[in-house]
């Protein structure tokens, strides 16, 4: 395990975020990124709420964004060095942005993430 403080672990996940293609970015529609710094539930670094883009239809409105909730120590739980917090940091926000993308976690693990 390796202690990451909550600030640098922010930063982290808003490169992660700044690391999404352009074009993927601008397709990213009613949806906000939070840490949680607790473990949150067992078995998760991360975690993402709400109606995939593939699920929407016309009348999609008026709903509250869609969450990916990124868990600080549960991804420091699972690294040795800050390094590998960073890489799991990112595939951590690309799998949760896949599932945005109504990507499910059989594909996204085919894909590597």
């Amino acid at each position: 395990m390796v202690e990451v403080d909550a600030g640098p672990f922010e930063v982290m996940v808003s490169e992660a975020l700044d690391g999404i293609p352009v074009e993927l970015g601008e397709l990213m529609s009613n949806v906000a990124v939070t840490v949680h710094h607790e473990r949150g539930p067992a078995g998760l670094l991360g975690l993402y709420q709400g109606v995939p883009l593939t699920s929407r239809t016309r009348s999609y409105a008026g709903v509250l964004p869609d969450r990916i909730t990124i868990y600080r120590l549960a991804i420091c739980a699972v690294c040795n060095s800050e390094d590998e917090v960073i890489e799991q940091v990112r595939r951590t926000v690309i799998h949760e942005v896949g599932h945005h993308f109504g990507i499910g976690d059989a594909r996204l693990r085919e894909l590597g993430w």
